[in-house]
């Protein structure tokens, strides 16, 4: 099956990994894209949904709570991310104040308790990585906001950097080693032109498969170790929306790169 989704055009609503997709068990994703003024949104649903700013602003009406003119980056890559966390049984509406690009991400829930409104400075910006597999890891939604099972954050690397490294998977339920969660993850690219390559494969070799990822595009990741990396001379960002049915973060490195690690303490104090 093909976990790669190219860059889908369109206004309003546009659903990537709709309700039912076969390749994941419990995220839903879609982009939300929006005018001055135009509005979008949904019932009460047993569902919860993280919605992520990922350019210009907007009004976020959610159950009996309203989030007036919230978001102040121009793009994914200038500053840290505004978002709602919207538990079930709450009414969405979205609407934009000015042009406004909003990722829309939801799972089955029971979860309990009131919409959040999370702001970029609680957005925790951790540096991850050594020399040219340093990157920029932004946890949005973690343990702090009681979800029942998203977590979502974003990604930044640098020009030709690799993420995802060494590379990891959460396939499998085996506390205190790994933990079984599904992931989603899209791209963006500055300069837009550009490109990165995600790699997805697993131990027994069932899955090996390699894809250029550029602006706009979608990898669904089911199961594998899943690096990536940038083109030289651009940045590539990647939202990452993971679910499973915990919400420990128990990555397991792929023993034959965990020696990456191992250097890290090594090339710091080199001071490289």
């Amino acid at each position: 099956m093909d976990w790669h989704i190219r860059a889908k055009e369109g206004h309003g609503f546009v659903p990537i990994v709709p309700e039912g997709d076969p390749r994941t068990r419990f995220i839903e994703f879609g982009l939300l894209r929006l005018g001055d003024g135009e509005e979008y949104g949904w019932d009460a649903e047993a569902k919860e949904a993280v919605l992520v700013i990922l350019g210009g602003r907007c009004t976020v009406r959610a159950g009996v709570e309203v989030y007036e003119g919230i978001g102040e980056r121009k793009d994914v890559f200038s500053g840290e991310a505004y978002a709602v966390f919207v538990p079930p049984g709450n009414e969405v509406r979205v609407t934009g104040v000015g042009d406004v690009e909003v990722a829309v991400c939801k799972a089955p829930s029971d979860a309990e308790g009131g919409p959040r409104l999370i702001f970029p400075g609680e957005v925790r910006v951790r540096s991850v990585g050594k020399l040219n597999w340093r990157r920029d890891v932004k946890d949005v939604v973690g343990q702090e906001v009681p979800a029942r099972h998203l977590l979502v954050g974003e990604t930044v690397n640098p020009p030709g950097n690799w993420s995802s490294s060494p590379p990891h998977r959460h396939d499998e339920d085996r506390p205190p080693e790994e933990s079984d969660m599904e992931e989603v993850y899209f791209f963006k690219v500055s300069p837009s032109q550009g490109f990165g390559l995600q790699r997805i494969y697993t131990d027994d070799g069932e899955v090996d498969e390699a894809y250029v990822v550029r602006d706009g595009d979608t990898v669904v990741i089911p199961k594998g170790y899943h690096p990536v990396v940038a083109g030289p001379g651009y940045r590539l960002y990647y939202l990452w929306i993971l679910a499973g049915e915990g919400r420990a973060l128990i990555p397991y490195d792929d023993p034959a790169h965990r020696w990456l690690k191992d250097v890290e303490p090594i090339i710091e104090e080199q001071g490289l």
